[in-house]
């Protein structure tokens, strides 16, 4: 039995931006009484002519069957923010609560970036647990607010009982060269002042945890060395 609630992490590969050989992916945290916790839901099964640059893989639904759990299995959803790449399956699990910051998901409501993939993300409020900055979920499983990327994302913290702890950025910090503390920042990026104060955040959590693991949004370099479903950390 593990001293925390987290049992089981398991990586999925859904998609690709073939471009640039950039990885979508999404996560699925197993707890020890048996709650299913997804982490985010990959692109939507008829992708927009808007986002052509991507190309769907194995859906979330099907690499979750193939482990013997359908979307009603799914409890809780953390929605790490409502890109497409990231939000595009929401509406799939309908006995989820979904976890979302408060001011993504206020800032999505009228922001057209967000627009496309309403359907998905624009849920019935009494679904939605809206929580405001780091939160524990549960014992062994953190949201850090890592806004930048867009208003509001957050990264997640687990703690495994034989890996330890991992850190999964999410769009916080997409690549492993960009966890530096000398980095530049992006000209380009509005929000690139907030982009470079969370990824400081995430780099001083990793070296005060001394976390072994910290796994990158896209990184397909780090990605290929990865297990995946149905293979998982414990």
């Amino acid at each position: 039995m593990s001293h925390n609630g987290v049992k089981r992490l398991y990586l999925m590969q859904v998609g690709i931006m073939p471009d640039y050989q950039i990885p979508i992916v999404c996560a699925l945290v197993q707890t020890e009484d048996g709650k299913n916790i997804l982490i985010d839901s990959g692109l939507p099964e008829a992708i927009p002519e808007e986002a052509s640059d991507f190309e769907n893989g194995q859906d979330v639904i099907e690499q979750l069957a193939s482990i013997g759990l359908a979307p009603e299995d799914i409890d809780t959803v953390i929605s790490t923010h409502y890109d497409i790449d990231h939000a595009g399956r929401h509406a799939a699990f309908t006995r989820a609560q979904y976890v979302v910051q408060r001011v993504h998901h206020e800032d999505a409501a009228s922001n057209p970036r967000f627009a496309a993939l309403r359907a998905q993300w624009d849920q019935p409020m009494e679904r939605i647990r809206l929580v405001d900055g780091d939160t524990e979920l549960l014992p062994g499983l953190t949201l850090i607010e890592t806004s930048g990327h867009v208003p509001g994302h957050q990264s997640v913290l687990v703690r495994l009982p034989r890996t330890g702890t991992v850190l999964l950025t999410i769009d916080a910090v997409p690549f492993a060269a960009g966890f530096t503390r000398n980095g530049q920042e992006d000209a380009s990026n509005p929000d690139a002042e907030a982009t470079r104060a969370s990824t400081l955040k995430l780099l001083d959590l990793a070296e005060r945890e001394q976390i072994g693991l910290v796994i990158f949004g896209h990184d397909q370099a780090q990605w290929t060395g990865l297990n995946k479903l149905p293979q998982f950390y414990e």
